[in-house]
């Protein structure tokens, strides 16, 4: 069976810092393109960024901003969020891509909220 799970969401300034991760397990974690997710109450689902073998793509919104890298060791991939703003407040959810943008496996998300 496979488990995403999202973790290090949580309340923080303006401005501040947050590190997701996502552990996975129950795939061969290698094979997949992972990718970040979020949701802000009252939107649509909105894609942030994905890391492949190596490269890395992001949404215009989060680029120079938010970084994504992965432990295939560790079958993790992390989201690590700097110079937070308050339109970065979202439910932030990790999915697991084995063929080009079909996710076939999704966490359950992870809270973050920025406060001014």
């Amino acid at each position: 069976q496979v488990q995403l799970v999202e973790s290090g969401g949580g309340l923080v300034q303006a401005g501040g810092s947050l590190r997701l991760s996502c552990v996975a397990s129950g795939l061969t974690f290698s094979s997949y393109s992972m990718a970040w997710f979020r949701q802000a109450p009252g939107k649509e689902r909105e894609f942030v960024g994905n890391i492949g073998t190596t490269s890395t793509y992001y949404a215009n919104s989060v680029k120079g901003r938010f970084t994504i890298s992965r432990d295939n060791a560790k079958n993790t991939v992390y989201l690590q969020m700097n110079s937070l703003k308050l339109e970065d407040t979202a439910i932030y959810y990790c999915a697991a891509s084995y063929s080009p943008l079909n996710y076939d496996y999704w966490g359950q998300g992870t809270q973050v909220t920025v406060s001014s």
